[in-house]
């Protein structure tokens, strides 16, 4: 979607803020003893308390409000009785819809008492999301954004998830543009576009290169190949000739 009015600009804004409180709600709620299901209840709540319904049920029947992944899962995980232990590193990632508008966050969290080098990966998690953030502004390469996160994640000794891709977002949840890398790309050729509304969402990992299901009868949940502990954050931005417009930021 490419932002042509402030009218549009200001509901992208809202659905963007409504998300961000879900997710800030249901990461103030984390604790052990909770289960995964209960989390998603409270980002539930959040959500038609505002106003706005869950992308992942209104577009795909997903079985949750939101996405919850813990551990060995890196995304698409289904809320359910799991129940959240000391040292969990869990994922939430929110997305809804509201008056013809998505927007999609996702941040990871360790709960305490963690090992070292996962408070590390969680921090570092965050940084790889900043930094391809500050690679947005109209008229550049989509191509930087990857490249940069690539050198951050190379320069640490991080692998990044490479079949889990950005995209375009606005009058639907997925469109074009469609598999932005937060990986380095050399067929990547396209250019930011002023208004241009899309995620930036890299997979930082402790060793996994791709995503793949379990197998059985969840194909929702993802897992990494190989096996490693992987963080995602994820904030649906316009692009602008200053700039990225952040809409995933709560109040």
């Amino acid at each position: 979607m490419i932002v042509k009015t402030d009218d549009e600009l200001e509901k992208l804004k809202a659905i963007g803020r409504i998300c961000a409180d879900a997710l800030k709600a249901m990461s103030e709620a984390l604790r052990p003893g909770i289960t995964t299901a209960e989390l998603d209840l409270i980002g539930r709540r959040v959500l038609e308390g505002r106003g706005a319904q869950s992308a992942p049920e209104f577009c795909y029947q997903f079985p949750g409000a939101t996405c919850i992944s813990v551990n060995e899962e890196v995304a698409h995980g289904i809320p359910g009785p799991r129940v959240i232990q000391p040292g969990d590193l869990v994922n939430i990632d929110v997305s809804a819809v509201k008056d013809g508008f998505f927007s999609d966050t996702g941040a990871s969290f360790a709960v305490p008492p963690v090992a070292a080098k996962t408070s590390r990966l969680v921090r570092d998690g965050k940084r790889a999301l900043w930094i391809g953030l500050n690679q947005v502004k109209a008229g550049q390469p989509l191509a930087q954004i990857g490249q940069a996160i690539g050198a951050f994640a190379s320069k640490n000794r991080y692998s990044l998830i490479q079949n889990l891709a950005s995209h375009g977002i606005g009058r639907s949840l997925h469109e074009e543009p469609s598999e932005l890398s937060t990986w380095p790309d050399p067929d990547e050729d396209r250019i930011m576009e002023d208004g241009l509304v899309f995620t930036i969402e890299p997979f930082l990992s402790l060793g996994g290169h791709f995503a793949e299901d379990g197998g059985g009868d969840d194909h929702w949940t993802l897992y990494s190949a190989p096996k490693a502990l992987t963080v995602q954050f994820e904030h649906t931005i316009v692009a602008t000739r200053n700039g990225p417009i952040v809409l995933t930021l709560a109040d």
